[in-house]
């Protein structure tokens, strides 16, 4: 597979983290917790696959193949620590609106 393939898959898995940690916020919000939980599951799974990827581009430069540090390169990082930082803000964001839920529940009691 050829280099720009590899960085775009970074890209691609990444993106798509991000996109389900979006959703599962936006799930909490709405009150369906568990259909959050799931998205971040999901999400996890994508980061996975990113950071796989990763992992084995810098396989390649630690066995001495030289790889060129591009924009591109750099906006697959970028991708993926956005991402992971996002996923974790997400799952606060769940377990806050998941409080709120139970707290609410007990004061409509």
């Amino acid at each position: 597979m050829d280099y720009e393939s590899i960085i775009l898959k970074i890209i691609t898995h990444s993106g798509e983290a991000k996109s389900l940690c979006m959703e599962a916020i936006k799930y909490s919000k709405q009150g369906e917790i568990q259909k959050g939980r799931d998205c971040i599951e999901e999400a996890k799974q994508k980061l996975v696959l990113a950071h796989e990827v990763q992992t084995s581009l810098i396989q390649s430069e630690a066995r001495g193949e030289k790889i060129e540090v591009s924009l591109l390169v750099v906006h697959a990082q970028d991708h993926l620590m956005n991402s992971m930082t996002v996923k974790d803000l997400a799952q606060e964001f769940i377990d806050l609106y998941s409080k709120v839920q139970r707290i609410e529940s007990k004061v409509e009691q």
